[in-house]
C-alpha cells in the first residue's frame, strides 16, 4: 500500500507535457472578453487561409509564370547568339541589334573580348533570378553574368561569347518576371479588409444585447434597478435568455414583496402583544415575582427584530451614496465611548454606491462585535475601479478556523467564544452576509495580523 501511495503521489506530481503547457500558455494570453474572442474565430481561419492561398499562388502561379516568361528571353537571347555564330559575314552587329530592339524589345551591345565582372550578391527571395540563371545554364551554356537585384525596371544579362567578346543584353523586368503579382495580394488584403468590416460590424449588433443582458444581471445581483432601456434583442437565444431573465426578476421580486408583506403584518401582531404584556407588567408594579417575565418580555422583542431583520435583508432600500469617513467617525466615537482603540483609513474614494443603511449596518455590527471582545481594532477600506474592500482587524480571541463557515448558518450559536448577536439568537453573521451578497459581495472570516480575527468585506465598486 505504501509503494502504490508513493507511485500516485509521484504521478501527480508529474510536470504536465509539452501540449498541456502551450495550450495553458494561449489560455493565459486569449482575450477574455466574447466579442475578442469572437473577432479571433473569424481572424484567425481567414488569416490561415489567405496564407495558404498567398503560399500557394506564390509557390506554383507566380514561379510558373515567371519561368516561363524567363525562358521566352533567354530562348529570344539564345536565338541572337545563334544567329551571330551561324552567320557571322551576313549579319552585321548594326543589324542584329536593330532586329533585337524591333522584333524581341531587347536591347544589346556586343562588347570587345573582356572578363566578367565578379558575381553579384544572391538575393535571399528572388524567383527571376533562380529561373534566368537556370535557363541560360541550360539553353546557353555559356559564362554568363546576372543583375537582378534593386528597384530598376531592366534586367542585365552578359553573356562571354566563343570568341571572348561580351554581349550585353538589357530586357524589361516585366519580359522575365510576373510583375502584377502584387495586384491579387492587393485584391486578396483589400478582400480580407472588407470581410472584416462586415464580421465587426455584425458581431458588434450581437454582442450588445449580450453585454446588456450581462449588465442587467449584475445589477440585479447587486440588488440595483435594471435599467430602463433593457429589452430582450439579438438572436433568438439571447432573446430567450433575455426572456427568461426578466420571468426570473419578476418571480422574484413578487416574493420578495410577499415575504415583506407576511413580515410586516406577523410583526404588527407579535409586537402587539409584546406591547400588551409590557403594559400588564408596568401595571402591575416592580413586584420582585415579575422581574423574570420582564427580562423574558425584553429577550422575546430583541430575538424577534433578530428575525425580522435577517428575513428581510433590507432588500427594500433604494441604492445611494455612502461616505465611508463620515461612517467611520461614527465608529471612532462609540469606540471611545466603550473606552476601546480603533483606527480607520481609506485608500481612494470615501464614496461608494450602495444600500446606505444596510452597509453601514453590516460595517457596524463588524466593529461593534470587535470593539465587544478585543482592546485594538483596525479598520482599512480600499476603493478601486472594480472593487470596494473593508478589512476589519482585532487582538481578540478571534473563532477557530473549522467553525469560520458555520457561524455565518442561521441560528448557530458558537459556545464562549464571539457572536454578532447580542441577543444570543444567532443571526448575527448571517444578517451581516445576506448584506454583503445582496450587494454582489461576500463577508469572509481569516486570522489577523493582529492576532485576533479579520473580517473582510468585498463588493464590487
Amino acid at each position: 500500500m505504501a509503494t502504490i501511495e508513493l507511485t500516485r503521489r509521484g504521478q501527480d506530481k508529474t510536470p504536465p507535457s509539452g501540449f498541456r503547457k502551450v495550450t495553458r500558455w494561449l489560455g493565459r494570453r486569449m482575450p477574455t472578453g466574447l466579442y475578442a474572442r469572437s473577432l479571433l474565430i473569424i481572424i484567425i481561419p481567414m488569416v490561415l487561409l489567405q496564407s495558404v492561398l498567398a503560399f500557394v499562388f506564390m509557390e506554383r502561379h507566380w514561379q510558373m509564370v515567371t519561368e516561363r516568361l524567363s525562358t521566352a528571353v533567354v530562348h529570344d537571347i539564345a536565338g541572337i547568339i545563334d544567329v551571330m555564330q551561324t552567320y557571322p559575314q551576313d549579319a552585321s552587329n548594326d543589324q542584329i541589334i536593330r532586329i533585337a530592339r524591333d522584333r524581341l524589345e531587347l536591347n544589346i551591345a556586343i562588347e570587345p573580348p573582356a572578363p566578367l565582372p565578379p558575381p553579384r550578391p544572391k538575393p535571399f527571395f528572388s524567383i527571376l533570378d533562380q529561373a534566368l540563371s537556370k535557363e541560360l545554364s541550360e539553353q546557353i551554356n555559356l559564362p554568363f553574368w546576372l543583375d537582378t537585384v534593386g528597384n530598376s525596371n531592366l534586367i542585365e544579362i552578359r553573356v562571354q561569347l566563343p570568341s571572348k567578346k561580351i554581349l550585353r543584353v538589357f530586357a524589361k523586368r516585366s519580359q522575365a518576371y510576373a510583375s502584377n503579382t502584387h495586384i491579387f495580394l492587393m485584391w486578396m488584403v483589400g478582400a480580407s479588409l472588407v470581410l472584416l468590416g462586415i464580421a465587426i460590424l455584425f458581431l458588434r449588433g450581437q454582442i450588445r444585447p449580450i453585454l446588456a443582458l450581462a449588465r442587467a444581471a449584475e445589477n440585479f445581483g447587486k440588488g440595483q434597478p435594471t435599467p430602463e432601456d433593457f429589452r430582450p434583442r439579438g438572436a433568438d437565444e439571447v432573446r430567450r435568455a433575455g426572456v427568461a431573465f426578466i420571468r426570473m426578476r419578476e418571480r422574484i421580486e413578487k416574493s420578495i414583496e410577499q415575504r415583506t408583506a407576511m413580515l410586516s403584518g406577523v410583526s404588527h401582531d407579535l409586537r402587539t402583544v409584546l406591547t400588551r404584556f409590557k403594559l400588564q407588567l408596568a401595571i402591575v408594579g416592580d413586584a420582585p415575582e415579575f422581574e423574570g417575565l420582564s427580562e423574558d418580555v425584553e429577550e422575546m422583542q430583541s430575538m424577534l427584530e433578530g428575525y425580522l431583520s435577517f428575513a428581510r435583508s433590507e432588500a427594500e432600500e433604494d441604492v445611494g451614496m455612502l461616505d465611508l469617513e463620515k461612517l467611520f467617525g461614527r465608529i471612532e466615537t462609540d469606540a471611545k465611548i466603550r473606552e476601546r482603540a480603533l483606527s480607520a483609513r481609506i485608500d481612494g474614494d470615501p464614496i461608494i454606491k450602495v444600500r446606505p443603511k444596510a452597509f453601514s449596518r453590516l460595517i457596524t455590527n463588524l466593529t461593534a462585535n470587535a470593539l465587544r471582545y478585543a482592546d485594538t481594532v483596525e479598520v482599512r477600506a480600499i476603493h478601486d475601479s472594480e472593487w470596494v474592500t473593508i478589512m476589519v482587524d482585532d487582538d481578540g480571541p478571534g473563532i477557530p478556523p473549522e467553525a469560520r463557515e458555520e457561524v455565518f448558518k442561521p441560528f448557530f450559536r458558537l459556545d464562549q467564544a464571539r457572536n454578532l448577536d447580542e441577543s444570543g439568537t444567532g443571526l448575527g453573521l448571517s444578517i451581516a452576509r445576506d448584506i454583503a451578497r445582496s450587494h454582489g459581495g461576500e463577508v469572509t472570516l481569516s486570522d489577523s495580523p493582529m492576532g485576533g480575527l479579520r473580517a473582510t468585506i468585498r463588493i464590487p465598486s
